[in-house]
C-alpha cells in the first residue's frame, strides 16, 4: 500500500515538473495578483491531475482507449483557450485602470475564477490521463483495483501536484513583491501573456 502512495507521488510529480503554459499562468496571476489566486489556481491544477489519476487507476487501458481519438481537438480547444487568457492578460496589462477596480475583476483575478478556470483548463489535456494509465498497467494495478490501493496512488499524485503548483505560487508572489512598481507589474504580465502564447502556438504545431 506503500508503494501505491510513492508511485503516486512520483507519478505527480513526473507529470507536474515540467513548466508548461498553466505553470506560467499560475506564476503571471501569483505576481500580478496575490498568492491566494496563484494558490487557489494551483489546486486547481492537482485537483484535475488527482481526477485524471483516479480515472486512470479505476479505468486503465479501458480510459487510455477512449481518450486517444479526441486527443486533437481537446489540444486545439486547449491552445484556443491559453490564446484567449494570454490576450486578455495583455490587454489588462496596458488599458488604464481605474481607480476603484476591485469590484470590476475579470478574468482568473479571484481565488474562485482561478481555481474553476484552471482547474478546467487542466482537464483539456487529455495526454495526462494517459500518462497515469500506463503508469497504472506498467506497475499492473489494473489487475488488483482495490479502492485503498486506487485511494493510495491518487493521493500521492494530487499531494505532489499541489506541492509543486503551490511552490511555483509561492515563487510569482516574491516576484510580485519584488516588482511592485505599476511599470513592473505590466511587465510581468506582458512577459507572462508573451510566454502563454508561444506555448499554445506549440500545442497547435505539435504532431
Amino acid at each position: 500500500m506503500t508503494g501505491a502512495l510513492l508511485a503516486g507521488l512520483v507519478a505527480g510529480y513526473g507529470v507536474a515538473i515540467p513548466v508548461g503554459a498553466i505553470a506560467v499562468l499560475i506564476l503571471g496571476l501569483s505576481a500580478r495578483t496575490s498568492f491566494r489566486v496563484g494558490a487557489a489556481g494551483a489546486l486547481g491544477v492537482a485537483t484535475a491531475d488527482g481526477l485524471y489519476a483516479a480515472v486512470a487507476a479505476l479505468g486503465g487501458a479501458a480510459v487510455a482507449g477512449v481518450v486517444e481519438p479526441v486527443a486533437g481537438p481537446l489540444r486545439v480547444v486547449a491552445a484556443a483557450v491559453l490564446l484567449a487568457l494570454a490576450v486578455h492578460g495583455a490587454w489588462r496589462a496596458v488599458r488604464p485602470r481605474p481607480v476603484a477596480d476591485a469590484r470590476s475583476r475579470r478574468g482568473l483575478d479571484t481565488p474562485l475564477r482561478a481555481f474553476v478556470g484552471i482547474l478546467a483548463l487542466t482537464l483539456l489535456n487529455p495526454a495526462t490521463v494517459v500518462y497515469f494509465a500506463a503508469l497504472v498497467l506498467g506497475r499492473g494495478d489494473a489487475a488488483d483495483p482495490g479502492r485503498s490501493t486506487a485511494a493510495l496512488f491518487v493521493l500521492g499524485a494530487f499531494v505532489a501536484s499541489a506541492s509543486w503548483q503551490l511552490l511555483i505560487a509561492t515563487g510569482g508572489t516574491l516576484i510580485g513583491r519584488l516588482l511592485t512598481s505599476p511599470r513592473g507589474r505590466q511587465l510581468t504580465a506582458l512577459a507572462s501573456s508573451a510566454i502563454i502564447t508561444t506555448l499554445a502556438l506549440a500545442i497547435l504545431l505539435t504532431p
